[in-house]
């Protein structure tokens, strides 16, 4: 890796930013976070009210990256087939009947679940192995999903009506989990005043797959120094609560801590902040920047915790210390 290499990175992802940030009024953090995890290879996780923009922001990545897109409503009544597509009996031209597959929407670069949380475990579980292995089983045969592929799954908070909690499985397959916040006054004002006199803008086309995955590419060789690398370590087992080096917090209020692709999802998205901020390694700010995003959904609470109103960003603040 060298300078250029570096500089060309950094040039084309804020090219990236400033296009999706033309039409997504605030939010700064959130696009950072959604491309972060997208150039480090990994589905993510929106939470937020209904209407706070998540599914617009979703399309708008889409439209700058020039990704094959789709949108899976998710609903009480959804069926796992919706998803991933089904088997069906046809008939050829020579009047024979066999069994064909037909693609379900998971089929595309970027798969939009929407609301994901409102429809039922077993129509959540769809998902799995498309978001870890990238392919999708139907009978005895396996298809290959697009690359890149990404899930952006947006989810209302477990308080609102008619929703069902992830699974734990599932929860740990996003990367990264991000709060969508609601906008200031000015933002909330500069949103109304856009969306209601026609001057929204539409988002263009910044590049493609090709260098996203080029992108990727040069992430992954972001060298990690060994300390760094330990101090990964530290932070995912001081969220166990049986470690002895756990902060006395962790031991109240944890139930149980991040799995190792909590460590896997920090090391894959501080490669990417290096290079946002113009380094040839990993820094340990670079670590802190990025570990609530990757651990907020691998951190569960005990009921003492959830009693007290603890929230598990308190428990990861208290990690990096």
């Amino acid at each position: 890796m060298n300078e250029e290499m570096i500089r060309q990175f950094g040039t084309e992802f804020q090219k990236i930013e400033t296009e999706i940030g033309s039409v997504i009024i605030g939010q700064k953090d959130l696009i950072r976070g959604v491309l972060t995890a997208m150039i480090a290879g990994g589905n993510v996780l929106l939470e937020g009210l209904p209407g706070l923009g998540k599914t617009q922001l979703v399309k708008t990545i889409g439209k700058v990256l020039d990704l094959d897109f789709s949108r899976i409503q998710f609903t009480p009544d959804l069926m796992p087939a919706d998803v991933t597509g089904t088997s069906v009996m046809t008939k050829n031209q020579q009047g024979e009947m066999g069994m064909e597959f037909r693609r379900g929407p998971v089929f595309s670069n970027i798969v939009l679940a929407d609301e994901i949380n409102r429809a039922t475990p077993k129509t959540q579980s769809a998902l799995l192995e498309a978001m870890q292995e990238h392919t999708v089983t139907s009978g005895n045969e396996t298809y290959l999903l697009p690359e890149p592929f990404f899930v952006l799954a947006t989810q209302n908070p477990l308080e609102s009506e008619g929703t069902y909690p992830l699974p734990e499985a599932q929860m740990d397959r996003f990367l990264f989990k991000l709060d969508v916040s609601f906008p200031t006054k000015a933002e909330l004002l500069e949103i109304v005043h856009s969306t209601t006199t026609g001057s929204q803008r539409d988002a263009k086309k910044v590049c493609g797959q090709e260098k996203l995955l080029e992108m990727r590419a040069v992430a992954r060789e972001v060298p990690v120094a060994t300390p760094v690398a330990e101090y990964i370590m530290d932070i995912v087992l001081k969220s166990h609560p049986e470690y002895d080096q756990a902060p006395e917090m962790v031991k109240k209020y944890v139930s149980f801590g991040a799995s190792p692709r909590g460590a896997q999802a920090i090391m894959m998205t501080a490669r990417v902040y290096a290079l946002m901020a113009g380094r040839y390694n990993v820094a340990y700010e670079d670590v802190k920047a990025v570990a609530k995003g990757a651990l907020r959904h691998r951190i569960f609470l005990n009921f003492e915790g959830m009693a007290d109103g603890i929230a598990v960003d308190e428990i990861i603040e208290a990690i990096l210390l």
